[in-house]
Parts: C-alpha cells; structure tokens; sequence
C-alpha cells in the first residue's frame, strides 16, 4: 500500500475514535444551549439578545487582546537584551494595547448607542 494511503487512513481513524463519543453524547441535555446563554428562544425581547451576543463577542475580543498583551510581555521578558527581540515585543505590546483600546471604545460606543435608541423608542 501507499504511503500516503496509510497516513489518511490512520488520520481518519484517529478522528472518527475521537469525535465517536460525541455521537454518542448528542441527546444529552446539559440544562444550558447557547442561545439560551444568550437569551435566544427564552422571552428575551431582540434588543437583549443582541446586547448578549455584542457582550460575547466583546469580551472574547477582549481576551484575545490581553493574552497578546502578555505575548509581548513575555517576549520582552526572555529578550535577554537582544534589540531585535525588543522591537518585536514592543511591537507586540502596542498593538496590544491600541487593541484593547480599541475594543473597550467599541463597547462603550455600542452601549451609549443601544442605550439611546432604547429609551428614544420606549418614550
């Protein structure tokens, strides 16, 4: 047999022994789906749903943007004094940051607005 024949052969066999227990788990109802986390299907009016869904996404954003903050700190940390490695952690931590700057403007600009809109449309 081929080489190659073989690697996708066991490539697929090491998924399909992998992703056989989630089959096996798919009826199982662990009280919570995701859209109920975000408010989907349960009375939640649009409005809330969608200020969920913005919060969600915010927050991954914003995680996303603090561990390349500490990316770049630790770049930094193990640069031994070698310039090259500085600039590049530098670098890393400013856009970093400009990131995270970014984001925290997002979200107070997407609240003040969805706040405005709400109290204009229920007055």
């Amino acid at each position: 047999m081929n080489k190659q024949f073989i690697k996708r052969l066991v490539a697929t066999g090491s998924a399909v022994a992998l992703l056989a227990p989630l089959a096996v788990l798919a009826q199982v109802d662990y009280g919570t789906t995701l859209g109920e986390q975000f408010g989907l299907g349960t009375g939640t009016d649009v409005k809330g749903a969608i200020i969920n869904i913005i919060k969600f996404l915010l927050t991954f954003l914003g995680l996303i943007a603090v561990i390349i903050v500490l990316y770049g700190g630790f770049q930094w940390m193990t640069a031994a004094g070698n310039e090259e490695k500085i600039t590049s952690a530098r670098s890393t931590l400013t856009a970093g940051l400009i990131g995270l700057v970014i984001i925290l403007a997002a979200y107070a600009i997407t609240s003040f607005s969805i706040q405005t809109v709400v109290s204009e449309v229920t007055n």
